[in-house]
């Protein structure tokens, strides 16, 4: 009977060919010292350069520990972490990028605060990112939104430590565009977040481009909250009540006083301005039902071409 290992340790693996070996022997390091069980489970999200086969390479040296899985094409970091959790067999899952910059020593860090509170979900979270003023703005104003709009905690990384129970509750979860982050905060109000060092990059630039990070941000807005919804009746409620009260305003000076309304310049603004509301709602509107669209027809999260 094969004995299950205490701790999971899953990779979304994108044009990472330089830092794999370092980054499994890292690991290895660290839960060797701890002398607990692991396996490493690689997911290659469509990488362009050698990264599958320096995964091969690492398969044939450390059989017993590797789990390297290759998609069909990219699908994301967040799809390709979820395919990971498919294949996680610990009674512990850990999620950590490919490029280094948090080193695996830093797992000790998660563990540590994970037996302290036992709490489902802890964080590895960042005093400072050592990446650029811009990448570190738009970081804190996806953190803010998510405080204020969500009301979900807003800090978290994608270096965390997850139990088995709380993987195994988001594994139903079917939709293609999947944010882990936000459907985790649906099933646990149990998170801590420890600080952890975050190095610069050492072998390759993000692979994330701003265009990128807004894109994600603004599927994250409409797949996972009402709030472009809510500003539309709220705000469609008050422009309305402020176009009755200036029509009523206009029509009293006109009945009771006989004062000429004003005329061609105000209606036009009035109609411009309506229109325009009525054009933004109703692209809001088809947002959704594009994503509705999307749901219906299936979309898979992941498609996998190899296992080895």
């Amino acid at each position: 009977m094969t004995l299950l290992p205490n701790y999971s340790i899953i990779v979304p693996v994108f044009n990472s060919e330089q830092s794999l070996n370092e980054l499994f022997l890292g690991i290895r390091d660290v839960f060797t010292a701890m002398n607990q069980t692991f396996e490493v489970i690689f997911v290659d999200d469509g990488s362009e350069d050698r990264s599958w086969q320096v995964l091969e390479e690492l398969k044939t040296a450390f059989s017993d520990r590797i789990t390297a899985i290759r998609l069909a094409k990219n699908f994301g970091q967040h799809n390709a972490t979820f395919c990971g959790f498919q294949f996680a067999n610990g009674s512990q899952i850990i999620t950590i990028d490919d490029d280094l910059q948090v080193p695996p020593a830093e797992i000790v860090k998660l563990i540590e605060a994970r037996e302290q509170t036992k709490h489902d979900l802890i964080y590895g979270c960042f005093r400072k990112k050592e990446q650029s003023a811009l990448r570190n703005a738009g970081s804190a104003t996806v953190k803010k939104a998510s405080r204020m709009f969500r009301g979900t905690a807003g800090e978290g990384s994608s270096f965390r430590l997850i139990s088995r129970e709380l993987v195994e509750k988001i594994l139903s979860y079917n939709t293609y565009f999947v944010f882990i982050d936000e459907i985790l905060h649906w099933y646990t109000g149990e998170i801590t977040c420890v600080e952890v060092r975050h190095l610069p990059r050492k072998y390759k630039s993000s692979n994330y481009s701003i265009g990128m990070l807004i894109r994600m941000s603004g599927n994250s807005l409409i797949f996972y909250s009402t709030i472009p919804l809510k500003i539309m009746v709220y705000g469609g409620s008050a422009l309305a009540l402020v176009f009755f009260l200036f029509g009523a305003y206009y029509g009293c000076r006109k009945i009771f006083f006989s004062v000429p309304v004003p005329g061609y310049t105000s209606l036009i603004v009035a109609i411009l301005f309506s229109t325009g509301i009525i054009l933004l709602s109703l692209g809001v509107i088809g947002e959704y039902i594009s994503r509705i669209y999307s749901i219906q027809n299936k979309k898979p999260l992941f498609s996998i071409k190899k296992i080895i």
